[in-house]
């Protein structure tokens, strides 16, 4: 059960009933109820709730704000579940919870633990989410690291709203970079034993790839001599598949599967692209132009017609993503969403044109588009480049920092803003380091609670704590954040934020923080020290939950 949900679908009910009352009083005149908000003040002063419906219905009532507002108070109980209710500056209508509200709230993080905030918004929707799918060329980078972790994130926190959800990475075994990659790991291979082979202007001169060839040539002792053309085939599936096997053992560590990897090269085998073209002919919707066949996305709000068929015969990439997106669709999912590198703004409007070729809506495929990521050490940018073979994998970044960090920190910014990783600052262990300092607040609660043990106190239920001696700013305003993270995990789904969720972490051990400075929880008073010990333990659980939606331990000694 979601308290504050709860509480907030009681007060429209209540908000409702009074406008119904007040019209039928005679004390308003309204043809029709106007959208209004609900909302916890950012200001406690007002309230733990506030309204602005006097302030949109006073055009229609024809009445002043506050008079609006008068008449609605009127007809609003106070009692039970309502400590008061108040009016406040323009017309704003504020309520105060009785503080059994927040006591309820104690008790359902107390029966629901890990799985609190947990909901059925969903209601099992199937959704598809493909992140990361990087070229099997190379290892992953910290773009790719941010990727992997946005994309993990959202779906835990899918999964947490009732939402049906798979992963998957998408393999782009078949196309350009994956034969520039062969040509470069054939080039290796000869030069190991004739070190002035040519190597390819475009190639990947990474040190792995060579580390790749001797590997190649220990396996096959023959291989220089076989057939250019097979030796060249061979690379392209061996080396992509050895590339793939290294990016899923790396995304392990950092605490990511996928449930499928999907390779481009099987629609190809299965005749996949074939059945666009076939199935876009028959719809009417390709013509030729300067011995291409296109595709005409304009007809379904793109830019531009895209060419799936290129002069040569050969099939475009696009024909392959129309394709690997048909497959998605066809095995039950009803919601695609890709996250997508900042370089992919012009893959949405031909996708989505695809998508409704397909037969389906618009809004079926979601991109997000995450930005640049840059590192820094010493306040100084750290230089990437890939093709030069000079970059900073993500096992590197790993390795430096680790993976909790690293997953903090790329998630801690909105997924479409720029990205500065302080390396420095991911390694400080002080609360200047976020994560650090989330993580300490978990710890510094085990090691309360590993205190109270030895003092042989139990912590009790809170059902059998006096929880109305909770009454202090610090504790109130500990347990109203505490009551915020089943909203926080919707939200951060909804409008796919997973970052809400590493702020809302911050927050809460930054209350946390500040209670724990301000009142003895481990008193002589025991009544209040069982109060306090519930409110702790409840601390712990939410903490831990909201580390786990990102993918990050809470370490109970630091």
């Amino acid at each position: 059960m979601n308290i504050a949900l709860e509480k907030r679908e009681k007060l429209q009910a209540l908000i409702n009933e009074a406008i119904n009352q007040a019209v039928a009083g005679g004390d308003l005149s309204l043809a029709e109820v106007p959208d209004f908000t609900l909302e916890a003040p950012k200001d406690p002063n007002h309230g733990d709730f506030a309204t602005n419906i006097a302030l949109v219905a006073a055009k229609a009532a024809r009445k002043p704000p506050r008079d609006v507002a008068a008449a609605l108070v009127k007809y609003i109980p106070v009692g039970g579940f309502i400590e008061k209710v108040e009016i406040a500056g323009p017309g704003f209508i504020n309520f105060f919870l009785s503080h059994e509200w927040l006591a309820d709230i104690l008790r359902s993080i107390e029966a629901r633990r890990e799985d609190y905030g947990s909901s059925d918004y969903g209601q099992g929707e199937k959704v598809l989410l493909e992140f990361v799918s990087a070229n099997p060329v190379g290892p992953l980078n910290v773009v790719n690291a941010r990727a992997a972790a946005v994309g993990d994130t959202l779906a835990r926190l899918m999964r947490a709203c009732g939402y049906t959800v798979g992963t998957e990475f998408y393999v782009n075994d078949a196309g350009n970079q994956a034969d520039v990659f062969a040509n470069s790991l054939v080039a290796r291979c000869h030069q190991q034993v004739d070190p002035e082979y040519p190597f390819p202007e475009e190639g990947y001169p990474g040190e792995y790839v060579t580390d790749l060839a001797k590997r190649l040539l220990q396996e096959k002792p023959d291989f220089l001599d076989w057939p250019r053309e097979e030796q060249l085939a061979f690379c392209k599936r061996w080396g992509t598949d050895q590339m793939v096997e290294w990016q899923a053992a790396d995304l392990r560590t950092y605490g990511v599967e996928f449930d499928v990897w999907f390779r481009e090269r099987d629609l190809h085998a299965a005749g996949e692209l074939e059945k666009v073209i076939e199935y876009f002919r028959e719809k009417g919707y390709l013509y030729e132009e300067e011995g291409a066949l296109w595709f005409r996305s304009t007809d379904f709000g793109d830019d531009k017609d895209r060419v799936l068929i290129k002069s040569d015969g050969a099939y475009t990439y696009v024909t392959a993503d129309i394709a690997y997106h048909w497959d998605k669709l066809k095995r039950g999912y009803t919601k695609l969403i890709d996250i997508l590198g900042p370089d992919h703004h012009g893959y949405i409007g031909r996708m989505k044109a695809a998508i409704q070729a397909l037969g389906y809506g618009a809004d079926t495929l979601e991109v997000l588009i995450l930005q640049y990521v840059a590192l820094l050490r010493d306040g100084q940018q750290v230089k990437m480049s890939k093709r030069a073979g000079e970059f900073i994998t993500m096992q590197d970044l790993l390795d430096e920092v680790g993976t909790d960090a690293a997953r903090y920190f790329f998630l801690m910014r909105s997924p479409e803003s720029h990205l500065d990783f302080d390396l420095n600052l991911a390694v400080e262990q002080s609360s200047e380091n976020p994560v650090y300092y989330v993580q300490y607040a978990h710890a510094r609660i085990c090691s309360i609670l590993r205190q109270a043990e030895d003092m042989g106190v139990v912590v009790p239920s809170a059902s059998e704590a006096d929880l109305s001696l909770l009454t202090s700013d610090f504790e109130i305003n500990l347990i109203k954040k505490l009551g915020e993270l089943p909203e926080e995990i919707i939200l951060a789904t909804t409008q796919r934020e997973p970052h809400r969720i590493a702020r809302y972490a911050l927050d809460l051990a930054s209350i946390f923080h500040s209670f724990y400075t301000h009142c003895h929880v481990l008193g002589e008073d025991a009544p209040l020290r069982d109060a306090r010990l519930v409110l702790v333990k409840c601390v712990q659980i939410v903490l831990k939950r909201s580390l786990s939606l990102l993918g990050i331990s809470a370490p109970e000694q630091m």
